[in-house]
């Protein structure tokens, strides 16, 4: 009996035994503690909590949760770092395209004044030359042909309109105030019509042009003389 300090109970050792012979983790275990652990270290990054805080340093028998902590932590920095640059990248291209759109704003800006300022320019050429060309002509007492020293104003009117070849006018026929409305208005006409036929000799294309009779309707001077009369029998040229 000099052993029996060292007998153990039956129900003991079958106790220590199935505790050291713990059936070992299947697959779907490992997994399952791995993708867990894989969370746990994404979220800790989220958190703000150091690579080094790692829960599962010391435990030595699951090793594959201590890997899958550090893989969610590198993956969320990853991704983080990722995202970052991206918005990076996205803020210098979209200030790159702001200052490209800025240029092109400046550009087309400077573009429309110098268009504006050329049209402009183009106009007030046109207006001043049209201003120095359309001179009245006139007509003797009962008459519609044209006088020779008006000859010279249609000379300028055609090379004005050689000059602008968008310009149309409109020729105006007066009368000055004796003679019925009928009358004056058909001697109206005959006047416009002749000095288009002159500016047609003049090597104008007559399709630039239209007559219209005022007959005595729009006398410039009112009293009943020569010297007025002679005013108002006149010829006109329009700008359409």
């Amino acid at each position: 009996m000099r052993y029996g300090t060292y007998l153990v109970p039956a129900a003991i050792v079958l106790t220590l035994g199935s505790l050291a012979c713990k059936p070992p983790k299947t697959a779907e275990q490992i997994k399952a503690e791995t993708q867990a652990a894989f969370n746990e270290g994404a979220q800790a990054f989220k958190d703000g909590k150091a690579r080094g805080t790692n829960p599962y340093l010391t435990d030595k028998d699951n090793p594959h949760k201590m890997q899958g902590w550090y893989d969610g932590w590198d993956k969320a920095k990853a991704d983080k770092d990722a995202a970052d640059a991206k918005a990076a990248a996205d803020a210098k291209a979209a200030e790159a395209k702001a200052a490209a759109d800025k240029l092109a704003a400046q550009k087309a800006a400077a573009e429309e004044a110098a268009r504006k300022a050329a049209e402009a320019e183009k106009a007030a050429a046109f207006r001043k030359a049209a201003e120095a060309a359309l001179k009245t002509i006139h007509f003797d007492y009962d008459k519609s042909e044209i006088k020779e020293a008006d000859r010279a104003v249609l000379q300028g009117i055609a090379d004005f309109m050689k000059a602008f070849p968008a310009a149309k006018l409109e020729i105006e026929g007066h009368c000055d105030e004796r003679g019925t409305n009928e009358y004056n208005l058909a001697l109206g006409n005959k006047r416009a019509a002749a000095a288009l036929a002159y500016l047609k000799t003049l090597g104008v294309d007559e399709a630039r042009f239209t007559t219209i009779s005022y007959g005595k309707e729009k006398p410039l001077c009112t009293e009943a003389k020569e010297a007025c009369w002679s005013q108002n029998r006149r010829g006109e040229f329009k700008l359409k």
